[in-house]
């Protein structure tokens, strides 16, 4: 394959895979406790230039780029009031704990409520955990003490989907549980709408290159044939 085709293909995946993260990013604007993610480019590697006389090197060519991970910034997003007495959100560091058919998983997203057994859960039903793992029963007033949830320090921390992270608990985090409030999402519409033209943009840029060099070849091979004709 030409080497120019090559770059432009791979700089066009990469965009593609920036602009579904981007996306998604913007589709969580308002949900709670949500975490922004970046998505990291790096080059495959690059080709040695050399003379073709000589041999001498001459210098080097990136030959392609690819998404090599997507970030995860767990920053802590803005604490909103709700006055909601099953709403909490984690003022500093940590995350809250909830059992879920898979095993524990983390969140920061303290939107709950009671079950038809009087325990507190998330939206999909999910136990909350105190901090020493267990169920978390709401008072017959339909309210739970701040100081009950569970503040987990979380290492490995990584997004499995539906708002809730894996990664391994490693002793109480340094947060502060605040009941009648919900931390915001970390996105900044306006700065990941901005990010996605750009990303569009230079998907455009590959898609011009591709066919700029494609008409390029074309030419090329018409002049071939006519020089043996």
């Amino acid at each position: 394959m030409d080497l120019g085709l090559s770059i432009a293909a791979s700089g066009m995946l990469a965009e593609q895979v920036r602009q579904d993260q981007l996306s998604n990013d913007l589709a969580n604007t308002s949900t709670p406790g949500y975490k922004r993610d970046s998505a990291v480019q790096s080059s495959f590697g690059s080709l040695l230039l050399a003379n073709t006389q000589t041999g001498k090197p001459i210098g080097s060519i990136v030959d392609g780029v690819t998404i090599s991970k997507i970030v995860t910034d767990l920053t802590q997003g803005p604490i909103q009031q709700t006055g909601k007495p099953l709403d909490f959100a984690i003022s500093g560091t940590g995350f809250f704990a909830v059992r879920t058919p898979a095993g524990v998983r983390y969140t920061r997203d303290g939107q709950f409520e009671a079950d038809a057994a009087g325990q507190l859960v998330d939206a999909t039903g999910n136990q909350v955990l105190d901090q020493n793992g267990a169920p978390i029963t709401v008072g017959a007033n339909g309210t739970v003490a701040a100081a009950t949830l569970g503040v987990f320090n979380v290492t490995g921390a990584a997004k499995q989907g539906d708002n809730l992270y894996t990664g391994t608990a490693a002793g109480r985090g340094a947060g502060v549980v605040q009941s009648g409030a919900l931390e915001g999402s970390s996105v900044d519409s306006i700065t990941t709408m901005i990010d996605m033209i750009g990303a569009l943009r230079a998907y455009q840029s590959g898609q011009q290159a591709i066919q700029g060099i494609g008409e390029t070849l074309r030419e090329d091979a018409q002049s071939v044939g006519s020089i043996n004709g």
